[in-house]
């Protein structure tokens, strides 16, 4: 395949900021033993962007920026991308050549929608979801009702406890964050309103859904180019077999991220249960969008029962380790991932209508505001 310069951007404002800086630096390793000079840029908890050293490990970022880290920013317009300032007295901004970069931010605005509409006003290619398909996919509540309305089988999600009109238990979760932060399984209303005021992972809006301990996690990755592949279902196991829910420790600790999460892979269900996964996967793909790698997430029972849960569309280490029929490599899906964002453009701005024609018949503004 072509070479590219690579950036691979990690970090971010968000509570996974951790998880992406693991996810990150995977794909460094990988980009580099597929023959590529991978530029690392990390996005700091405070925002900034920062040039690394491409050998760096974890422990170099527990408190912070690592030494060395040479500050970017990233202009918009035609001539935008990532920039360097250069030099002393007569310092120069220079633009980091990079022809796509490999999106790793996890959660937030890594992965709503804002880093991709601001990566589409500078002009870079990035892997991954369109800034319209991650905001769907980071709002569990305009996820659930989009999915419904296209006739897959979801559990019902409320936006506010006031609009809950099913029994207990509950579960509750972020309105707009990732899979496990922030999730709590209450008995009462009462109990779920208290949680959603006292959190600070549910200020800016939280679901409510009923608590269905019967059921288990299945999860598979969806794949949109060259063609669209699914990958092997997986069955993640929660740790001691007892817990709530699926939780952060159960699918990142300890420390080598989702790849080494304990898993069932290939998951041992029934062949009209993987259909039905399958299908649903291929449906919701369609449905918002998918580009790059997603992962589709469901639970289901003994009994039969299925529900689409959730789109992850960053999934934690890019979801490379699902791919196992036939085994990929990592560096093969990057590559694969970048040949996309460069080939197919997820901004494509269209001026055609604003032709002039509204304005010069406009009569002066100074009338139209008396």
């Amino acid at each position: 395949m072509t070479q590219y310069s690579v950036g691979v951007l990690f970090g971010g404002p968000a509570p996974e900021h951790d998880i992406s800086i693991l996810t990150g630096l995977q794909a460094i390793r990988a980009l580099a033993r597929g023959g590529s000079k991978p530029i690392a840029i990390y996005w700091s908890k405070a925002g900034e962007f920062f040039r690394l050293p491409s050998e760096l490990e974890a422990a170099d970022f527990v408190h912070g920026v690592p030494r060395g880290g040479e500050p970017l920013a990233l202009a918009l317009g035609a001539s935008g991308g990532f920039t360097a300032t250069q030099g002393g007295f007569r310092s120069k901004v220079v633009k980091v050549a990079i022809d796509a970069v490999v999106n790793c931010c996890h959660g937030g605005p890594g992965e709503d929608g804002s880093l991709q509409g601001a990566l589409d006003l500078a002009g870079v290619p990035y892997t991954g979801p369109s800034a319209a398909t991650a905001a769907l996919g980071m709002d569990k509540l305009a996820f659930a009702a989009t999915a419904a309305a296209a006739g897959l089988p979801v559990l019902p999600r409320r936006g506010s406890v006031s609009a809950v009109d099913f029994d207990g238990p509950y579960i509750v979760k972020p309105r707009f964050g990732g899979s496990s932060i922030g999730i709590e399984v209450v008995e009462d209303l009462e109990n779920a309103a208290r949680r959603i005021q006292g959190s600070v992972h549910l200020r800016d809006g939280a679901v409510i859904e009923p608590y269905r301990p019967d059921l288990f996690d299945l999860q598979l990755a969806v794949r949109s180019y060259p063609e669209f592949t699914l990958s092997a279902i997986e069955r993640p196991l929660r740790k001691g077999g007892g817990s709530a829910i699926l939780s952060y420790k159960d699918k990142y600790q300890p420390g080598g991220g989702m790849a080494t999460a304990p898993r069932e892979l290939p998951a041992q269900i029934k062949p009209e249960t993987a259909a039905s996964i399958r299908a649903i996967a291929e449906s919701t793909a369609e449905l918002v969008g998918a580009r790059g790698v997603m992962r589709v997430d469901f639970l289901a029972g003994e009994d039969g029962d299925l529900y689409l849960n959730e789109v992850n569309t960053i999934p934690g280490s890019l979801s490379h380790y699902l791919f196992v029929d036939p085994k990929e490599s990592f560096e093969d899906q990057l590559a694969r991932d970048v040949a996309e964002a460069i080939e197919r453009p997820t901004y494509r701005p269209v001026t055609a209508g604003a032709d002039g024609s509204v304005l010069s018949s406009a009569s002066a503004i100074a009338a139209k505001l008396a």
